[in-house]
């Protein structure tokens, strides 16, 4: 009876850690920045996956890294550092966009970047990096009392639980930016070509700014 006992509070757990990834996911900061640089920077469906899943595997490291140290120093403390560090990631985000605008506009207005001899940084690559950074700081604090909820269970279920709700997480932001970078990729605008990156910068500040106001 224990050990049905255990397995059922598992499934449950499991079950409530997949809807708060999926859930958490579904607001835009978490696939409007990928869809809008990826049009902006010309990325492929493989690559904007590559990158979506990287960041993707930042957040939820992050929050599950949240969780532990909140089981070993303190639930309070940590829920506290938690939101804190939403609050900055909005920040972050926002001043993002706005610097990715500023350097879209400026590309734009002088003609496009050339390398230097020794061979300069790819944009795209500092791009995605930057993104996984953003996504990184950003932990979903939703999901730290699931995952200490589980741990008294054992580490082998409390592992399963982090992957189910790594999974969940991760496949619902390719469920949104994929489709979301292809309805853009249709844009065949002239302007959207040229001032792109600016447009995608703006883009992801509006994201950052509502997401602060509206408290997703």
């Amino acid at each position: 009876m224990g050990i049905e006992v255990g397995e059922g509070a598992v499934v449950a757990l499991a079950l409530a850690a997949a809807s708060v990834g999926a859930l958490h996911s579904l607001a835009p900061d978490h696939w409007a920045p990928f869809a809008a640089v990826a049009r902006a920077r010309r990325w492929s469906p493989a690559r904007t996956a590559r990158i979506t899943v990287l960041c993707g595997l930042g957040h939820v490291s992050g929050s599950v890294a949240l969780a532990l140290l909140g089981l070993t120093l303190g639930i309070e403390l940590f829920s506290r550092l938690g939101g804190r560090l939403e609050a900055i990631a909005c920040v972050m985000l926002i001043g993002f966009g706005l610097a990715y605008a500023l350097w879209g506009l400026r590309r734009a207005t002088r003609g496009r970047l050339h390398a230097h001899q020794n061979g300069a940084r790819d944009p795209s690559r500092i791009t995605a990096w930057s993104l996984f950074l953003l996504f990184t700081a950003d932990p979903c604090v939703a999901v730290i009392p699931v995952l200490l909820a589980t741990a008294p269970l054992g580490w082998a279920r409390t592992l399963f639980v982090i992957v189910v709700y790594e999974l969940a997480t991760i496949i619902t932001m390719l469920a949104l930016v994929l489709p979301a970078r292809a309805g853009m990729e249709r844009l065949r605008l002239h302007w959207i070509d040229h001032w792109g990156d600016a447009a995608a910068g703006l883009c992801i500040a509006i994201v950052g700014i509502a997401v602060s106001l509206l408290g997703w």
